[in-house]
């Protein structure tokens, strides 16, 4: 069995889904160690290819580092269909990245969210109502998939809010970026939480 995985998409993939992407990561080593990269893929993409095979923004990196994340294998890509095909959840900053992915890809409408709406949605999830949660893959599998199925069947009746968009940070100040990277741990922490058990 495959890990579950996860794709971030930004616009360019260098701030906004890189950062999602690692910290992430960090939320799921909290939880699982090293085993964490068995359970979970995690990775990102941006919908434009502006900047493919660039590093991390500098700004978004220090917050990925600060926060105890790893930049230095990090080369930004753009998004495509294959990339969503293999993802069992696809987070996107904004509603427009949104709607890119679903034009791209329509069968993955019920896996894409955006992040902050799937943050939203998540906290009404009944989390003892999913498989259990055990440190394997196979049962990280079945746990993230009928996640993902409860948060959609939730989003049935709640559209998505201007407030889930993440802002974008580029160009802006450490202060603007830590409140971006804040915003991202409000979701990707509980969801680290709720695939592994916490």
């Amino acid at each position: 069995m495959p890990p579950f995985s996860i794709l971030h998409v930004c616009m360019g993939n260098i701030c906004r889904s890189p950062m999602a992407e690692r910290l992430l990561v960090v939320a799921a080593r909290d939880l699982a160690g090293d085993k964490a990269d068995d359970l979970l893929f995690v990775h990102s993409t941006g919908t434009g290819g502006w900047h493919a095979g660039d590093r991390m923004d500098a700004a978004a990196a220090r917050q990925v580092l600060a926060r105890g994340g790893e930049i230095e294998t990090f080369r930004a890509r753009q998004l495509a269909a294959e990339h969503i095909e293999a993802s069992d959840l696809i987070l996107t900053a904004t509603a427009e990245q949104h709607e890119f992915v679903q034009v791209l890809a329509p069968d993955a409408a019920d896996r894409a969210f955006v992040l902050g709406e799937f943050g939203r949605l998540l906290r009404q999830v009944d989390l003892s109502a999913l498989p259990p949660a055990e440190p394997a893959p196979d049962a990280v599998y079945a746990r993230g998939v009928a996640l993902v199925s409860a948060v959609a069947d939730l989003r049935a009746d709640q559209p998505p809010r201007p407030g889930d968009d993440l802002d974008d940070p580029w160009g802006r100040g450490h202060r603007y970026f830590g409140r971006v990277a804040d915003e991202i741990e409000e979701t990707v922490r509980p969801l680290a939480a709720a695939l592994l058990g916490a």
